[in-house]
């Protein structure tokens, strides 16, 4: 799906280099940066207003105000790329054209008047996903960041303090700071999807000045032209269609009771099997095949579970785990020799991956409350919002399943669902241009 059609695109031009020593000291060498965004963007929310009344009076805002918020939401974008680890170079105190992080502003164009009036309402639910994202506040309760109340009810309020604090921005800033001084280089996957929140809170701040009339967009798919989804055991796979029929969602918590009583019987029965595979794990260096089928069963489950229960899903989701058997289905590889070393240490090794899903987890929430008001009145749901929930719950279903052991292959990141298309070795045929990202509707 092509970028070109969205007024406010990303550009990554990093490599992934990190120097240790200014990492150590990132947040210290950011604090002149971070004033002076700060006074800069009073400012910006100055000339904003003034935005917001040119379009009133003629429908369109002038070039040079444009300009002076657009390089502001730039400059912002590549302070906050370098705070959270998504680009190395010291920004200092200008916009800077080959930044390995920056954005690409469209002109200004005529802008309808309704629209530029209740601008700052029509913004909200951009603005509660951005601050999700990115942004920083706790969205949600304890257990957002799991599937089930059984499922270690403290552990779960631990990884949602650590991660809440700051959005998935920050979860992820925290988990590559401690791979950089590791290894001196940052995590693709964590790049990736430090920069799609980078992006979103861009187009949810060039919404809200009236830099743009186009509504944001959650679409994962604006990653693509930067991220990649490598071959992993655990993949997701959307068939769903975006109809909602309004009745169901209403009472869409009500219908889920019998599933949340059932998931809590089997969450406990998989608590005692995840002890026993992982002795057998241990031993043998293999999970038997029964094991595999009943702990992958499980987690395709509780997939469905809570893509039925936050919108993602549609239909009501049957009680067995089956592949294939939902909109919104996780397809796992048979059982493969796991590494005893990792199968040790699998709790541990887990914890980080447990943070980043939590951070999601809210960020899923979001989208539930979002999408049920905007369902109720339209009857489907944004595009956007379903792949980018989507998203997180594949990464959800690859935590579990490496901390279950039913894989030893590390959670990935990245925020985009789809494997890029190699290259056809002859030219395809010409197809039409690509639809238009219209943003989430709002």
């Amino acid at each position: 799906m092509s970028t070109a059609h969205r007024p406010v695109r990303l550009v990554v031009r990093d490599d992934l280099e990190r120097s240790r020593l200014t990492v150590v000291f990132r947040l210290f060498l950011a604090i002149p940066l971070l004033i002076w965004v700060a006074l800069r963007g009073i400012a910006a929310f100055v000339v904003g207003f003034v935005n917001w009344l040119a379009v009133l009076i003629q429908g369109e805002v002038p070039e040079s105000l444009h300009d002076f918020v657009a390089n502001y939401i730039r400059y912002a974008t590549q302070v906050s790329a370098y705070v959270f680890l998504a680009a190395n170079p010291y920004p200092w105190f200008r916009c800077q054209s080959d930044y390995p992080i920056d954005l690409e502003i469209d002109p200004p164009v005529r802008q309808g008047r309704w629209g530029g009036f209740f601008r700052l309402i029509l913004a909200l639910p951009a603005l509660l996903l951005a601050t999700a994202l990115g942004g920083g506040f706790a969205s949600g309760s304890s257990s957002q960041g799991s599937w089930t109340a059984s499922s270690s009810g403290n552990e779960d309020a631990i990884w949602w303090n650590v991660s809440s604090v700051g959005g998935v921005a920050a979860a992820a800033a925290l988990l590559a700071w401690f791979a950089i001084l590791a290894r001196g280089h940052a995590p693709r996957g964590l790049r990736d999807l430090v920069a799609f929140t980078l992006g979103y809170a861009a187009q949810a701040g060039a919404y809200l000045l009236l830099l743009t009339p186009r509504y944001p967009t959650s679409d994962p798919a604006l990653a693509e032209p930067y991220s990649e989804l490598p071959e992993h055991p655990v993949r997701l796979v959307v068939t769903d269609d975006l109809e909602r029929p309004r009745l169901t969602v209403l009472f869409r918590l009500l219908l889920a009771i019998p599933h949340f009583v059932w998931i809590v019987l089997w969450s406990i029965v998989v608590f005692f099997a995840a002890f026993v595979v992982w002795i057998l794990a241990l031993i043998t260096g293999r999970v038997p095949d029964s094991l595999h089928s009943f702990l992958a069963a499980y987690i395709r489950y509780a997939t469905h579970l809570v893509a039925f229960v936050y919108l993602i899903g549609r239909r009501f989701p049957g009680f067995t785990g089956r592949a294939g058997s939902y909109g919104i289905d996780v397809e796992i590889d048979p059982q493969a020799r796991q590494s005893r070393w990792k199968t040790l240490f699998r709790f541990f090794l887990a914890i980080p991956a447990f943070i980043l899903a939590s951070a999601l987890g809210g960020v899923a929430l979001v989208i539930a409350l979002l999408a049920w008001w905007y369902a109720l009145a339209t009857g489907r749901m944004p595009e956007g919002m379903r792949n980018l929930g989507a998203g997180c719950l594949r990464y959800s279903a690859q935590t579990y399943a490496y901390a279950l052991l039913v894989t030893d292959r590390y959670p990935y990141g990245g925020p985009i669902l789809r494997e890029r298309e190699k290259p056809a070795e002859e030219a395809p045929p010409i197809a039409p241009p690509a639809e238009p990202l219209v943003g989430d509707a709002f």
